[in-house]
């Protein structure tokens, strides 16, 4: 790739950037749109405004991006939860350690890049950008010590802010369990695998179980029930609520199922009489036959319920089988009641089926290669000779076009991955996504990076991955020789990921913004000594992310669940693969320039690099898999002292209720419980709240909020 074909993708990609801040700017400032700007704080209260013609409605305004910069940790934890904080920290770590790496680089590792061969560089924009990278340093050149040097710098500078931060964020944690004073999950577990018997129903097993072995700390349990129907009529009645107009009688009200139900519509029920025969068809003599082989059972203490979902409860293994349950919000249930026994099967089709779709996107992996190497195109399509032979053209199609086909065609991994994450069985949604971010991180560090770098075309990808698999050995000599070479693709890829506004889900897309963060962020250090180039447009994405995210949580996104920080275990795993690669990749790139010296020096760094993972493994990892026993029992008892345990109990045991009663108001506000407030948190990710009008939002009026969504508009 040539200087001028980076040029046009970086600015074609910054007039993109400005328009896209600048739309967003104005759009914010419209009334209507409020519900679509600030789904978050609209979710909570209702809000009255009208929409006079305003020219300064108008002109975009940087005030969105100070009130972004200006919030603090605590404010961000306290509107988006501890995985919103988590992702935060993700994105300032991310500019700490790549600004270091930038200094060091663009200062010491580019100048002997640019000057690695004896020859006169004019820097013309025809100039090829290889010449830039490590590609350019002659064989034997005393000079790569400053590579081993910088790979060093960058190493212990990566290893020492990860480690703080990860401190940070494991006493954020325990500051989120100590918090969580009154949640139900503590005192819940999830009991799965319950045996079959024709004389007992699963309610009575489950109670005769647990008042034998746990008698002096049992509380109380409550079946699980086949969902399907029943949850229909609820997302029925949700979408009908939708299409009634607001000029309904208030008073009356759409009453969904409770426990079990029957095959019916819904009905709009005027009168608690009505509710009450409804309520007793429901709980008729066919109620035993929706019964899953699964229970949550209730204990008196949070230590108790930790101790009982920890170990084996039979001598077979796939018999009672315990979990801490996941928060009442947080339940999937219909994939509760999917048989234990079958989740390993469904474990191994979903394997099969991720592995045949990334071997499909090798195609389109392949393609943008082919748009990278032109000289490699034509070969393959002669007829292209003629309409590739415009400046221009070649400027568009190898640096700007490659990364838009690559990142189109990405487009349809999260939904899929999310399918695949649902189909193994995961008991919370929260657990959903983030399974289904792992599957995306897999996927995009596979088919973005090592497809990438491997595949040169579509026909020469195929001989170097079939040559790679008849021998594995040479795999870090082959990331040596390709990496540098594909480095020049990497960077129109980052310069083209710009932050896309993706107002229409409710709840923080984890599972798509994690993956991106993280591949980005391989493709920095990677590429960091090898093409320094990187660096810059790197930079300039996450200080744009870090606002925009932020932004995004505290205005748009609705925190619905959340796994209490465990994506930051995924975030520690990822940078240190991203390290121990770029390690074993200079150590290739080293003995290939044979450099002895700088070889010698990487092996003891890849070494203690591993070493430091460990640490963290043994040091931080046990506290976000396990709730420590030590804090539980400081909890319990200081509740018992308080005397609160009585009225825990009653939360408890009410919290869990699969097919809650909802209630919509049509037309003028009236009163609702906390449990028909969150009656739409508790549907599928797919309904949003923040759809509705900002009327017909249920809740109490809180003239705080109206004030701070106010000051972000123009005034009247």
């Amino acid at each position: 790739m040539i200087l001028s074909a980076l040029l046009t993708s970086a600015g074609i990609n910054t007039a993109v950037c400005v328009a896209c801040f600048s739309l967003y700017s104005v759009l914010r400032k419209q009334p209507s749109l409020l519900n679509v700007y600030f789904g978050q704080k609209l979710s909570h209260v209702p809000l009255k405004c009208n929409d006079p013609f305003c020219f300064e409605r108008f002109v975009p305004s940087p005030s969105w991006i100070l009130k972004a910069w200006e919030t603090s940790d605590e404010e961000m934890n306290a509107v988006g939860g501890l995985d919103a904080l988590v992702f935060d920290r993700t994105m300032v770590f991310s500019i700490r350690i790549f600004s270091i790496a930038a200094i060091v680089c663009l200062f010491l590792v580019l100048p002997l890049n640019y000057f690695g061969q004896e020859v006169k560089h004019t820097l013309t924009p025809g100039e090829s950008l290889e010449i830039f990278t490590i590609e350019n340093v002659k064989e034997g050149s005393k000079w790569l010590w400053a590579h081993c040097l910088a790979l060093y710098i960058i190493t212990c500078s990566t290893c020492t802010l990860l480690y703080f931060e990860y401190k940070y964020i494991t006493s954020m944690r325990l500051a989120y369990i100590r918090s969580s004073i009154s949640n139900p999950s503590y005192f819940t577990v999830l009991v799965r695998g319950v045996p079959w018997s024709e004389e007992e129903a699963y309610s009575e097993m489950v109670a005769k179980f647990f008042t034998n072995y746990y008698a002096s700390s049992y509380l109380s349990h409550q079946i699980v029930y086949r969902s399907g129907v029943v949850q229909k009529l609820v997302t029925d009645a949700e979408k009908v609520y939708r299409m009634l107009k607001p000029g309904q009688n208030g008073s009356s009200l759409l009453r969904c199922g409770i426990c079990g139900g029957k095959s019916a519509s819904f009905k709009i029920l005027s009168s608690d009489t009505e509710v009450d025969k409804e309520r007793r068809d429901l709980n008729g003599p066919n109620l035993r036959d929706q019964e899953c082989a699964a229970a949550l059972v209730f204990f008196r203490t949070r230590y108790a319920a930790l101790v009982a979902s920890q170990g084996i409860k039979s001598p077979n293994p796939m018999l009672w089988v315990t979990d801490l349950a996941p928060e009442p919000r947080d339940m999937y249930w219909s994939n509760i009641c999917v048989p234990y026994r079958l989740l390993w099967i469904r474990k191994i089709i979903i394997l099969m089926a991720s592995i045949f779709f990334v071997a499909f996107f090798l195609v389109p992996v392949s393609l943008t290669q082919g748009l990278v190497h032109l000289d490699k195109l034509q070969h393959t399509f002669p007829f292209l000779r003629g309409a590739l032979k415009r400046k221009f053209i070649i400027q568009l199609v190898t640096g700007y076009l490659p990364s838009v086909v690559l990142i189109l065609f990405s487009y349809m991994v999260p939904p899929i991955m999310m399918l695949f994450s649902t189909m193994e069985g995961s008991i919370s949604r929260s657990g959903r996504k983030k399974s289904a971010c792992i599957k995306i991180l897999y996927f995009m560090v596979w088919n973005v990076f090592f497809a990438q770098t491997i595949s040169g075309s579509v026909i020469d990808g195929w001989s170097a991955i079939d040559q790679l698999g008849k021998n594995l050995k040479d795999f870090p000599n082959l990331l040596a020789r390709a990496v540098p070479s594909t480095a020049t693709f990497f960077i129109t890829f980052v310069l083209w990921n710009k932050d896309e506004s993706t107002y229409g889900t409710m709840t923080f897309p984890y599972h798509t913004e994690f993956p991106r963060v993280l591949l980005l962020s391989l493709l920095g250090y990677t590429c960091s000594i090898l093409a320094p180039l990187i660096l810059p447009p790197l930079l300039v994405y996450f200080f744009l992310a870090y606002i925009v995210y932020r932004n995004q949580i505290l205005n748009v996104y609705v925190t619905k669940y959340q796994t209490g920080g465990r994506y930051w275990i995924i975030v520690h795993k990822a940078t240190m693969f991203s390290v121990v690669l770029t390690q074993i990749i200079a150590l290739g790139v080293f003995g290939l320039k044979k450099s002895t010296v700088a070889t010698g020096f990487t092996i003891p760094l890849i070494i203690c690099t591993l070493l430091f993972n460990e640490y963290c493994r043994q040091r931080f990892h046990p506290v976000f898999r396990n709730n420590p026993a030590q804090v539980l029992v400081e909890m319990d008892r200081m509740d018992e002292q308080n005397g609160r345990m009585k009225e825990i109990y009653q939360k408890v045991t009410s919290a869990y209720c699969q097919f809650r009663r909802t209630s919509l108001t049509l037309g003028n506000p009236v009163p609702l419980n906390p449990n028909e407030k969150n009656m739409l948190q508790e549907l599928e990710d797919d309904v949003n709240p923040a759809a509705l009008r900002p009327d017909q939002l249920p809740g109490s009026w809180n003239e705080h909020t109206q004030l701070e969504i106010e000051e972000e508009l123009p005034n009247k």
